[in-house]
């Protein structure tokens, strides 16, 4: 049973209202989540294609940041890899070389703490297309041709596993839109702009947050890993009115549910890429970013009542 306020229609529009008013400085701010992430995306890119193409080094002959989204090298002695490209490698049957496992362990690690889908909101060069996608499905008649369960990107995720057993090829390194894209701004883009097309046109035109929310494997792998972050969204159900416009810009909306949240005072899937879009536009301020271990100090547990029985045997 939830013990939570229940607040009448009249503020939740009172909110939707408060929303809309936002004009100038205050519609900036709303954006800053999404500015900073963008900040983050091209920030990468451009060290990758510094180091590319202008040979930038932290000194001499020790690049700065050498490789691809799957395997990276920093400062000349950081190895960083990609741990679901190097499970893939794993179950191809071929010996993984000592400097791809301790990257593995190092970026595994790094995601685990922080959350494992923040590389998809923060890291993912194909989230600005498929972002793109969504701004404008909001803005343009635009109806979703037909319902796909979201927990299908995990028997995505599975079958690239196995295929990969199977073939002795990393499955999904072989046609992965993310590395396509990191290498094709890097390298040039070749055929790999294809990709990037059909996913932009399959978001737009067919289903809503398709490539992200339905189908990737690696947005799945990183969905599990998220599970054990320590930064997650508090919810303030005291300052909650209900009025929805959270859910409208997540692209994880079921991450949302309000029942749920009122339970445990933080959003607990691992599906949420930490991407800021409901802190920054909740007019209310009830959702934030805080790290677990302090969330019972906003969220304190509700008192448990003593039953009957337990009252006789005081």
């Amino acid at each position: 049973m939830s013990f939570a306020p229940q607040h009448p229609r009249p503020d939740a529009l009172a909110s939707i209202e408060k929303l809309h008013a936002r004009t100038g400085t205050a519609r900036l701010v709303s954006w800053r989540y999404v500015v900073l992430r963008r900040l983050t995306q091209f920030g990468l890119l451009l060290l990758f294609f510094g180091t590319a193409h202008w040979g930038w080094e932290v000194s001499k002959d020790v690049p700065l940041l050498t490789g691809n989204l799957s395997a990276s090298e920093f400062l000349g002695w950081i190895p960083m890899a990609d741990p679901f490209a190097v499970l893939q490698i794993f179950l191809t049957g071929h010996v993984l070389q000592t400097e791809s496992i301790i990257g593995a362990v190092l970026v595994l690690g790094f995601y685990a703490l922080v959350g494992g889908r923040v590389f998809c909101g923060w890291v993912c060069p194909v989230n600005v297309v498929t972002d793109l996608a969504g701004w404008m499905r909001q803005r343009l008649p635009i109806s979703t041709l037909f319902a796909l369960n979201r927990n299908i990107r995990y028997f995505v995720l599975a079958t690239t596993l196995i295929l990969s057993a199977i073939s002795g090829v990393a499955a999904f390194e072989w046609v992965s839109p993310v590395g396509m894209t990191h290498r094709g701004i890097i390298f040039g883009m070749g055929m790999g702009f294809l990709a990037l097309i059909a996913i932009f046109l399959f978001d737009l035109l067919i289903l809503k947050n398709g490539w992200c929310g339905h189908l990737c494997p690696l947005g799945a792998f990183w969905s599990l890993v998220g599970k054990t972050a320590l930064i997650r969204v508090r919810f303030d159900k005291a300052s909650c009115t209900h009025c929805g416009e959270c859910a409208k810009v997540c692209p994880e909306p079921q991450v949302l549910n309000l029942r749920k949240l009122e339970q445990t005072g933080y959003v607990v899937p691992g599906e949420c890429s930490n991407c800021g879009r409901c802190t920054a536009l909740c007019p209310e301020g009830s959702l934030n970013f805080d790290l677990r271990p302090l969330i019972h100090r906003h969220h304190p547990a509700p008192e448990v009542r003593a039953t009957p029985i337990e009252n006789r045997n005081t």
